[in-house]
């Protein structure tokens, strides 16, 4: 996803420089426009504003921290925007070490997926000082068009997550309708197309839904992604003294989906879990 918004701010007309730990994976980037960074540090050095989206929060540490890092590269009056679903204790303490080189650091994750960002539906939750986000704004509705402040820092992060652990979970009880549906004598196809025009078609409910049917050859969002941010929304709510139960039994159901060798697939493969405890294929 982080590569699809690259290209959208080349084609907003935005000069780009950007870095992967694999280059190769880069070169439609760069044969796009995108100039090179030889390091994170690099990139920021080159830019006012820099972006991140990694995979979590040892990620983000790696790329963020040391002599090569995105910080010691940040100087006064330059901004670093992390998209990533990472701890909130971690975005604050990063927000710390760029506010000590005279930066300023927004927490941006996003909601939707690679789908949403190519309709140009994209939303951002962002943390920080709002007159940051004021200026930062035009450049995050090149991507996405709406971008909604939430607070300081970390809470954009911690939004996300409470968000995110919907996901699974309406798609496991997706799932579990469909199997009634199915076990009852109804085609699955038929099954899908009801509950996908009915009242709990939530959007993402639409996109992925029909991937009971077909799973997609690269998963949008794998096991191990989705899982991640479970044991974050299970961690928060541990803290924070909230009950997750319905998060709690998914993040089960993800943990068979691993034990079952799917831990590569995208996180709709709870259907194939729940199928296969249900006797179907």
């Amino acid at each position: 996803m982080g590569s699809r918004m690259a290209k959208r701010l080349l084609d907003a007309g935005h000069d780009v420089t950007g870095y992967n730990r694999t280059k190769s994976k880069a070169q439609w980037l760069l044969d796009a426009g995108m100039k090179w960074g030889e390091t994170p540090r690099a990139v920021a050095e080159a830019s006012d504003l820099v972006f991140t989206m990694v995979t979590n929060t040892e990620a983000l540490r790696a790329v963020a921290e040391g002599a090569d890092g995105i910080i010691a590269g940040l100087s006064t009056g330059k901004i670093y925007v992390d998209m990533s679903t990472v701890s909130p204790a971690a975005i604050r303490a990063t927000a710390k070490q760029v506010s000590a080189k005279g930066a300023e650091m927004l927490d941006a994750p996003v909601s939707g997926s690679v789908i949403t960002l190519e309709e140009g539906k994209l939303s951002f939750m962002v943390g920080g000082k709002s007159e940051v986000f004021e200026k930062v704004l035009p450049i995050l509705q090149a991507i996405g068009p709406k971008a909604t402040h939430v607070g300081g820092n970390g809470l954009a992060v911690s939004m996300k997550i409470a968000t995110n652990l919907s996901l699974a979970v309406q798609m496991l009880a997706f799932s579990e309708g469909v199997l009634l549906a199915e076990k009852s004598g109804i085609a699955r196809e038929t099954a899908v197309e009801v509950l996908l025009n009915s009242v709990i078609a939530s959007p993402m409910v639409k996109y992925r839904g029909p991937f009971v049917l077909k799973m997609p050859d690269e998963a949008w969002f794998d096991v191990n992604m989705m899982q991640k941010d479970m044991l974050l929304a299970l961690e928060m709510g541990r803290q924070l003294d909230v009950p997750l139960p319905t998060t709690a039994i998914t993040n089960q159901m993800l943990i068979a989906a691993r034990g079952m060798g799917l831990a590569d697939k995208d996180f709709a493969i709870l259907f194939e879990v729940l199928a296969r405890m249900a006797g179907k294929k």
